[in-house]
């Protein structure tokens, strides 16, 4: 009997996995604007078009792109709220992950900056088109950055919540702010997610949210230890489970990789390791940055880790 060989990968890049934002990063990279924005524009999913933004606001050189798009059409909304998401993603990189003591103060100052020219932008796109997710989503981000506080942070996601009531992306961002370490509580955060799942219908993405909460609890080294494997977070992480990738009409679409990978970190943690099995074969080769990152600074060897623990191979 031979031992079954090791697995290849993982692949990490969103480029590779999804072939057609492969194709929108190039776009960015060369400066076509109409194609970037007609691609943008047609995807009518928010929680895809959110991906699809995010894939922009990361090309390099997308700030100056974006400022001469809007320069030259200050009435192209698209234009502004990808400008937008491109500030605030290179002011949180400036201020990075680290947690606020270990933050220098001309960091905080040029990170608020960038969150003040973004939210400039995203106010006026809202009070033109207040059905506009994507701005509502980078607003929920920027009252985080900007500690506008809880109340204000809720009244944002009630605004965009008015529209898309299922919108993941949007109900993630929330569910940040109500962890302890942006001045929540555990009972918010689990609260939240539980609520939105049971709202959901089968195969969104909502549910996904109970993984979310029971993982930063998790990795919360503050307090106290966190056990994953308790019958209480067993039962919600497998309904959520159900709830998602194993309901009928699950696609995913961006976010199906993390979804399966979200679902076999959690179980790893929880040392279900044949629950993780199935995500993992489901994963094949692919897999994403997030949530690895989230356990080791190394996200590549934190799921080839835990695959080896799952499956017993690569």
């Amino acid at each position: 009997m031979f031992d079954s060989p090791p697995l290849a990968g993982p692949e990490f890049s969103p480029l590779v996995n999804f072939p057609e934002l492969g194709r929108l990063r190039g776009a960015a990279t060369g400066r076509d604007w109409p194609t970037v924005r007609a691609y943008v524009s047609e995807l009518d999913d928010p929680d895809m078009r959110a991906t699809a933004g995010r894939i922009v606001s990361e090309t390099p050189g997308a700030e100056e792109f974006l400022t001469g798009v809007t320069r030259r059409d200050k009435g192209d909304v698209m234009a502004r709220v990808l400008l937008a998401g491109t500030l605030i993603h290179v002011g949180w990189s400036i201020r990075t992950g680290a947690t606020a003591n270990q933050v220098s103060a001309d960091q905080f100052t040029r990170f608020f900056g960038y969150l003040r020219r973004a939210e400039k932008l995203l106010i006026d796109v809202c009070a033109e088109d207040p059905r506009n997710a994507l701005a509502w989503l980078h607003r929920l981000t920027t009252a985080r950055g900007l500690q506008l506080g809880a109340s204000e942070t809720r009244r944002r996601y009630e605004r965009v919540a008015e529209h898309h009531p299922h919108f993941y992306s949007a109900q993630a961002q929330l569910l940040q702010k109500l962890c302890p370490k942006w001045g929540g509580t555990w009972q918010e955060a689990h609260g939240f997610a539980n609520e939105c799942a049971a709202a959901a219908p089968p195969g969104s993405l909502s549910p996904l949210l109970v993984a979310e909460a029971h993982l930063e609890h998790w990795a919360d080294r503050d307090g106290p230890s966190y056990d994953l494997n308790s019958p209480a977070a067993q039962r919600e992480l497998t309904a959520a489970v159900h709830q998602t990738v194993m309901a009928d009409g699950f696609a995913g679409d961006f976010h199906w990789i993390y979804a399966h990978g979200l679902f076999a970190l959690v179980f790893s943690l929880g040392e279900h390791r044949e629950k993780a099995a199935w995500h993992f074969q489901v994963l094949g080769n692919r897999g994403s940055e997030m949530p690895w990152n989230r356990i080791d600074g190394d996200p590549v060897a934190a799921y080839k880790r835990h695959r080896r623990a799952a499956l017993g191979r690569g």
